[in-house]
């Protein structure tokens, strides 16, 4: 049985993938969601829109065939808690999900995402900027406050 920090993380997670929310996750949700956050770093390349565009629509179809137990082409939120009970069900997409992700917080490739484009990005998907900003300096931030993409999407894989 998943412990209520678990069980907190898990609602966290579905709230901001909710992104009409209506109180289940919908192969909309992803296409807002991927809309919001490719929006937020606009000079990010299209190969890195579009990969991270394509990840989460993986993303979005692995949860659907895994969690989806009524087959009602919607995951409601008990259907998305069992992701807590088998995350292995997933660990390849949220994989692709979190080098993607950072690297379109790399629009100049150099390796690294700077502070404001990490907010930027965190804003989109729809985390608050005072958790952003903690979260960004536990990454150790570098030279010209940048952490590496590297980095972040260790910490978006857990």
């Amino acid at each position: 049985m998943p412990t209520s920090e678990a069980s907190d993380r898990v609602q966290l997670v579905f709230s901001l993938f909710d992104a009409d929310g209506n109180g289940y996750l919908e192969p909309a949700d992803f296409e807002l969601m991927g809309e919001r956050v490719v929006a937020a770093v606009p000079a990010a390349t299209d190969a890195a829109k579009n990969g991270f565009l394509g990840a989460l629509r993986r993303y979005g179809d692995t949860l659907a065939t895994e969690l989806d137990a009524d087959r009602d082409g919607r995951i409601s939120p008990g259907e998305f808690t069992a992701v807590t009970l088998d995350p292995q069900r997933i660990v390849a997409v949220v994989d692709e999900f979190a080098e993607s992700l950072a690297a379109l917080g790399d629009p100049d490739g150099d390796g690294f995402v700077t502070r404001a484009d990490f907010l930027a990005l965190m804003a989109a998907i729809g985390f608050g900027p005072s958790g952003t900003e903690a979260l960004f300096d536990a990454f150790g931030p570098v030279d010209g406050d940048r952490v590496p993409v590297s980095t972040w999407a260790g910490g978006i894989r857990g």
